[in-house]
């Protein structure tokens, strides 16, 4: 069996495509402000991405960034002000946030309307009752990869490993929902899952979003299934080099063992950018009252 990879830069491209077509008939440019706070290295580099893709789009686009002894007050103060900024269609504040700051109370502060990673409780509850508005990025990101490669989901079981709201409780709540991108079975498995590799190994897909270095191997994924790592792992390197990046599966292992497999790095990640620019696009949308 050879394992197909699902190499996440044809989707990606495939959806900023979509959009850029979009952009040409829209009457103004969407308006994104990116809030961080901190120095956290991998956050420097997403924030990069999202700069990134917003000149390539066209977007208007501005960074709020504090230092790590910012103040709740203060950091509530910019979400203020981006909240009645009409020149701002979408507002994500960048997490982790630093050691003393409640990411609760700084997302509940968002405009709903304005919160492009979903994650305000108005969102999610709005996709735990079946009518989603703003999706998170990583979930959304997921779903639009699976589809690119026609990976079928209607029917099949899926073992959704880890349960955070930034990844796996979100995804597994999407998957279950009726229609496209959904229908599925979904078992939604934890550090506190007795026997991990019995749940997982029944399963058709297996999406690995726990934050364990390679911690899935054949052991935990039956012959012939479609594995998705949403892992990012910083390693060591070799004789105190550079840090590789490797994700939540031992992907090696599933070389000629599954059908499908993303990559890491390379994979579910540059979606998150690209749903990230949809969820924008669809917050000016909804602004101006386009359909």
């Amino acid at each position: 069996m050879q394992t197909l990879i699902l190499r996440g830069e044809p989707a990606r491209e495939e959806a900023m495509a979509k959009l850029r077509a979009k952009l040409s008939a829209a009457p103004r440019a969407p308006g994104l402000a990116v809030v961080v706070v901190g120095e956290d290295p991998a956050s420097a580099v997403y924030v990069r991405n999202k700069t990134k893709a917003c000149e390539a789009l066209g977007y208007r686009h501005q960074t709020h960034r504090f230092p790590a002894e910012t103040s709740e007050a203060e950091l509530l103060a910019c979400v203020a002000g981006l909240n009645a900024d009409p020149g701002v269609d979408g507002i994500l504040v960048q997490l982790p946030l630093p050691p003393g700051l409640q990411a609760e109370r700084i997302l509940g502060a968002l405009d709903p309307l304005k919160d492009v990673d979903g994650f305000h409780p108005e969102n999610l509850g709005l996709l735990v009752s079946g009518h989603p508005r703003c999706v998170p990025c990583t979930p959304r990101g997921v779903l639009r990869l699976l589809q690119h490669y026609d990976v079928p989901l209607a029917g099949r079981r899926v073992a959704v490993v880890g349960r955070s709201v930034i990844v796996g409780r979100t995804l597994a709540l999407l998957l279950s929902l009726k229609g496209k991108g959904g229908d599925a079975t979904v078992v939604m498995c934890h550090s506190a899952t007795p026997d991990l590799a019995a749940e997982t190994s029944r399963a058709d897909i297996v999406v690995a979003a726990m934050g364990r270095a390679r911690a899935l191997d054949r052991r935990h994924v039956r012959r012939g299934a479609v594995v998705v790592d949403v892992g990012i792992n910083r390693l060591p390197g070799p004789a105190g080099g550079a840090s590789l990046l490797a994700g939540d599966v031992d992907t090696a292992a599933m070389q000629d063992w599954a059908a499908a497999c993303t990559p890491v790095p390379g994979g579910v990640g540059l979606m998150t950018v690209a749903m990230l620019m949809q969820n924008t696009w669809e917050a000016m949308c909804r602004r101006e009252g386009l359909v």
